[in-house]
């Protein structure tokens, strides 16, 4: 896989876990009380896509990392590699959720009724996705391969999971801000991680482009120097 390739895969599957995302978080807040099973099964249909699309994001991430700068290897597969556990971790607490509320005989708030996601959705995904930013930004800081604002952004988004990390202190009221499963520990996060993600996709498709472009500039000159008699 080339550099425009990697950068093209990269930035299409962040965009479209980005606007899946997007969709997903405000389906949280529709109701009061315990939604109805299509709200629920809805907005994990949305994050199961978001997800997929978000490991597939990492993984040519780690591609283009290996590319272009491979002596920065490693990092870019530490990425990868905690990106596939967040992503492979929240599936599960998903997978609790959605089975729970098929198999219960009345309407029921799986953030509250399945305990089992509390960890999984708030302190475990946190330390998770710290990694995850804190990889992607020490590599966007090592390679520039992208803007500066990208690395930056990466380590303030990586210190804001941290700072929920001991939110499992702190009950399981999804109502309060910094409860296990509040609505600040997941459902903030997660509206941030997905701006996040539409900004660096965006980026990505533009620098796509760039890389593209400067190929088919570069070509004739390689031609010309090739044709040159030793």
């Amino acid at each position: 896989m080339n550099e425009t390739t990697a950068r093209r895969l990269a930035g299409f599957a962040c965009l479209a876990a980005a606007v899946a995302l997007i969709v997903e978080v405000p389906l949280y807040f529709l109701y009061d009380g315990p939604p109805p099973d299509s709200n629920v099964l809805a907005r994990l249909l949305f994050g199961i896509l978001g997800l997929t699309f978000f490991i597939v994001f990492a993984a040519a991430f780690r591609e283009l990392v290996r590319t272009v700068r491979p002596a920065y290897e490693w990092a870019g597969s530490l990425a990868f590699t905690a990106g596939l556990v967040y992503g492979t971790v929240t599936l599960v607490s998903s997978g609790l959720e959605g089975g729970a509320v098929i198999a219960a005989d009345h309407p029921i708030d799986p953030t509250i009724d399945v305990s089992g996601t509390y960890i999984l959705y708030g302190t475990i995904g946190r330390v998770l996705l710290a990694l995850f930013l804190v990889a992607v930004g020490h590599t966007l800081s090592r390679t520039r391969l992208l803007p500066s604002w990208a690395h930056r952004s990466a380590f303030v988004l990586a210190g804001l999971n941290v700072a929920f990390v001991p939110s499992l202190f702190f009950g399981n009221e999804p109502a309060h801000f910094y409860a296990a499963n509040g609505w600040g520990t997941t459902a903030s996060m997660g509206a941030i991680l997905s701006y996040w993600l539409l900004a660096l996709g965006i980026s990505l498709c533009r620098s796509a482009a760039k890389s593209a472009h400067r190929q088919v500039t570069d070509a004739p000159s390689a031609a010309g120097a090739a044709r040159r008699p030793a």
